[in-house]
């Protein structure tokens, strides 16, 4: 067991330097392009952060893990929202721009809405099953298409004056960059996947748990690191739309892959005399009401701005989250 922690960390080691250097490769090769560095930003490193998601979720669909696809999703943007946030509020109040208020938390909570209804079919249908089928997938990534397009409308009206450089390599290392990270996003999650669910069998502990909670913070940590230097930067538009960003993407970028591959069961409890429906819609509320009380912090005492006391309760929030994930296992 001692070595499947070992590989677990190696995984997500592999998983955090794979997405980084598939980044760095693919941004350079986009400069050498010239293509501007805020498409790149909005594209390409928004893609490479939610990476790990995308890679150890396309495994578990490969394996039919349904719990552990919905449970990474559910728990990575849950880790997001409530402990980066909130770590990251406490180290420097965010200050977050009027677009995201208006239209990006306001979105990445109508992707927690469509998704509920999207996988309801016992409560809303009376079907037998709850599957996030092929059609429901192709609507999720018609909702992610849209989101590129409201992408593709913010840039006439941003300026790169504040944009991080990219550093440029030659093409062939570059590509090479690129391949590897390839390779070490699938070598990596490869390991964290296999090694997590023994974890799971081990301790006797669910997929939805070890989705929920291992696989959810150690696919994320590219979204921690990156907002955190940002908060200490004080460059808090970068932070809080990062997480936002990411949210937005896992639900209706990497869900709506899992389901293209393969129809994906939204698992519930089957009891001896009755049916327990969705056992994960109490964790898919708990993120509807996190993401709403981040929209309501915009407009208590600094508009527009998180405060810590308002990180703090994100933070708390996400701890409370936790006992009660252990607890309900």
């Amino acid at each position: 067991m001692l070595l499947n922690f070992l590989l677990l960390v190696l995984g997500f080691i592999v998983l955090i330097k794979g997405a980084d250097l598939m980044v760095g490769g693919a941004s350079s090769l986009a400069k050498q392009f010239n293509v501007s560095s805020l498409i790149i930003g909005l594209t390409i490193v928004a893609f490479g952060t939610s990476a790990p998601e995308m890679t150890v979720n396309i495994i578990n669909s490969l394996h039919g893990r349904n719990e552990a696809i919905f449970g990474n999703i559910i728990g990575s943007n849950m880790f997001n929202l409530l402990l980066i946030l909130g770590v990251t509020g406490v180290i420097y109040p965010l200050v977050v721009q009027k677009s995201t208020v208006r239209y990006e938390v306001p979105y990445s909570l109508f992707g927690i809405a469509l998704l509920w209804i999207l996988v309801n079919d016992q409560l809303l249908h009376g079907a037998e099953k709850n599957i996030l089928s092929r059609s429901d997938a192709f609507l999720l990534f018609t909702g992610f298409l849209v989101f590129l397009f409201y992408i593709y409308r913010s840039l006439q009206t941003k300026t790169e004056a504040d944009e991080e450089p990219i550093t440029e390599y030659t093409v062939p290392v570059s590509l090479l960059m690129v391949i590897a990270g390839i390779g070490m996003l699938v070598g990596g999650g490869y390991l964290v996947t296999e090694n997590a669910v023994k974890i799971a069998y081990y301790f006797g502990l669910s997929e939805k748990l070890i989705g929920l909670t291992i696989l959810a913070v150690g696919t994320s940590l590219p979204e921690l690191a990156t907002t955190v230097v940002a908060a200490f930067k004080k460059r808090t538009d970068i932070a809080i739309g990062n997480v936002i960003g990411s949210n937005i993407f896992n639900i209706f970028l990497i869900l709506s892959v899992n389901g293209m591959i393969r129809p994906v069961h939204y698992p519930e409890h089957q009891y001896e005399t009755y049916v327990e429906p969705a056992i994960l819609n109490t964790d898919l509320y708990m993120l509807a009401i996190g993401t709403v009380l981040l929209l309501i912090s915009m407009f208590t005492l600094t508009r527009n701005k998180i405060d810590r006391w308002e990180a703090l309760i994100l933070l708390i929030m996400y701890l409370g989250y936790t006992y009660f994930l252990i607890d309900r296992n």
